[in-house]
């Protein structure tokens, strides 16, 4: 039988699972499975070639883990809760009460953060040394020149991993770079010209604008992306 086909009696194979999840889920896909076993919500077992094999009762988490995500927008973390719980996954994904589910605090501020070695960031952002590739990878954070990390790289990693917990892996951020990239070359054109000039106060009154440009600028991302979300969400 194909790889698209059927179960064998030690369990289905990843294509097999696939298409049984593709009618109900038409978005999910190999990667997303293989994801989904990353995060421990799913763990087939392994033939002696190292193949997938997956049971019933893994198709049936996967299947609630999927629902869970796309009906009620639910982070990893609580379906995992939901799932490890005795008897299996519920009949009913249990949706936890508005403002329950933790976000991560930002670290804190920059003048009171040492630099960080990589054990480090791995340690505080609570993250595996997968996703911190995956963010060096697709340019969201990078080490300094003696292998160091910065709080802004520390806030970068526990936002991925918070993310993360919705499903969003950080090939998924690359577009969130690109904006960043965009908007920063647009206050550029603004602020070059003062940052060029020898005066220190003419500095000084860049180094304030810079910030609230930033800020501004934050501002009207969060804006346009909390207005377009209320289109999702009808509300």
């Amino acid at each position: 039988m194909t790889a698209a086909g059927r179960a064998s009696r030690a369990g289905s194979s990843i294509g097999a699972v696939l298409s049984q999840l593709r009618p109900e889920f038409p978005d999910v896909t190999i990667s997303k499975i293989r994801f989904l076993e990353a995060e421990g919500l799913v763990s087939p077992e392994r033939t002696p070639s190292g193949y997938r094999r997956f049971t019933a009762a893994d198709v049936a988490r996967l299947r609630f883990v999927l629902a869970a995500q796309r009906d009620h927008y639910l982070p990893l973390k609580v379906i995992k809760e939901q799932l490890d719980r005795p008897g299996g996954p519920p009949e009913q994904v249990a949706r936890p009460a508005r403002g329950l589910i933790a976000v991560p605090a930002l670290p804190e501020p920059v003048a009171t953060v040492a630099p960080m070695s990589r054990d480090d960031l791995l340690d505080r952002a609570r993250i595996p040394e997968r996703i911190l590739a995956e963010l060096e990878q697709y340019g969201l954070l990078a080490a300094s020149a003696d292998g160091a990390f910065d709080a802004e790289a520390l806030a970068v990693a526990t936002t991925a991993s918070a993310l993360a917990d919705y499903g969003i892996e950080p090939r998924h951020l690359r577009a969130f770079r690109a904006a960043a990239d965009r908007e920063v070359a647009l206050l550029e054109q603004v602020l070059a010209p003062v940052f060029r000039q020898r005066d220190p106060a003419a500095r000084a009154r860049a180094d304030e604008s810079a910030d609230d440009l930033a800020a501004l600028a934050i501002t009207l991302h969060s804006l346009l992306v909390r207005t377009g979300l209320r289109r999702v969400t009808q509300k």
